[in-house]
């Protein structure tokens, strides 16, 4: 493990007001977001699709990093270049997600855990030789009536903690993300508990493993009500209880924080990274690893058409910029409407 080559990756992802492009949706999750503009799921479409978001004309000065599919990581531009070629030319960071996703918890109804480790090894070892620098990992906690378990996140957080010790061996920047879900009627206060609970089992997992929190990002949610809540905090609220949490439960040497936008909406989850920003003294970078919040405009801009191409770019530029100046406490909701 080269911890200066890991520290430098992680604030290459995240600094100077730069955030991280999630495009690492899988290939059964591509396909509903097609479905939703009416364009069949097809390879050929898929890295077209990928190829219309990296190379945005001045994408890189806000983007730092862009997280993979393990199928786009093999594709390449129409003119031959490798994507991760393509990427680290600008200055972007190629990463790769390497968990194979969330599934149920034997005997723990309603609780997932997020499987990926066998082999995980040896794919880095191939994912490091193709290009990528950084990974991600994401474990799902859900919040019902009695969960989630203590078992639940101290499982999930031992996995987390596995992944991200296998990622520093193979001098990979792990991203570690405990997502807690927005889904339920859960309030601010249930939110900020469980959130609470999964950071401080997640670092000591990480302590136990020996993973240096130098060389690791923070992938967490925001500290927000369930998304059928009937009394949902505001913007406010939400940059004050998250900023709250993290203050308490992460430790400072983690050069970067890179909220999940999960489940908010474009302008939510840019509103919410700069009033955070805005509060200041803060140790780590708080940026922001979006996938919808700054996907979905671009998505439905594109509709799956050569002929709007280019105002799917115009549409990520959008949001990415919004997003970086979020990240430096300098946005202004009256931006959206800016042309």
């Amino acid at each position: 493990m080269n911890l200066k080559e890991l520290n430098s990756v992680a604030k290459a992802m995240v600094g100077e007001g730069k955030g991280i492009l999630a495009a690492d949706e899988s290939t059964p999750t591509i396909g509903k977001r097609f479905a939703t503009i009416n364009t069949e799921s097809t390879e050929a479409n898929r890295r077209r699709y990928r190829e219309m978001l990296f190379t945005t004309q001045g994408i890189a000065d806000y983007i730092g990093g862009v997280i993979l599919f393990d199928e786009t990581l093999r594709q390449s531009t129409s003119d031959g270049v490798p994507f991760a070629k393509y990427m680290s030319d600008l200055g972007m960071i190629p990463g790769i997600k390497v968990d194979t996703g969330a599934k149920p918890l034997a005997g723990f109804p309603g609780e997932t855990i997020t499987e990926g480790l066998d082999g995980l090894r040896d794919r880095l070892a191939e994912y490091y030789e193709l290009g990528a620098r950084f990974a991600k990992w994401r474990a799902v906690i859900h919040i019902g009536v009695d969960i989630p378990s203590d078992f639940c996140l101290k499982a999930n957080a031992r996995a987390l903690a596995r992944y991200a010790a296998l990622c520093q061996e193979a001098n990979i920047v792990p991203i570690v993300e405990p997502e807690v879900l927005m889904d339920g009627d859960h309030s601010i206060e249930r939110c900020e508990e469980v959130t609470s609970a999964a950071l401080d089992a997640l670092f000591y997992a990480l302590s136990e493993h020996k993973v240096a929190l130098e060389g690791i990002i923070l992938k967490p949610n925001m500290v927000i009500s369930g998304s059928d809540a009937t009394d949902r905090a505001g913007p406010t609220e939400v940059a004050a209880a998250t900023l709250r949490c993290l203050k308490a439960h992460v430790p400072a040497e983690v050069p970067g924080i890179a909220f999940l936008s999960g489940g908010q909406t474009a302008a939510e989850a840019t509103e919410h990274l700069d009033l955070m920003n805005k509060a200041g003294d803060l140790p780590w970078e708080l940026s922001f690893s979006y996938g919808r919040a700054l996907q979905a405009p671009a998505l439905e801009a594109w509709q799956g058409s050569e002929e709007t191409y280019a105002a799917g770019q115009a549409a990520l530029f959008k949001r990415a910029k919004l997003n970086s100046l979020a990240h430096s406490g300098q946005y202004d909701t009256r931006m959206e409407s800016a042309a």
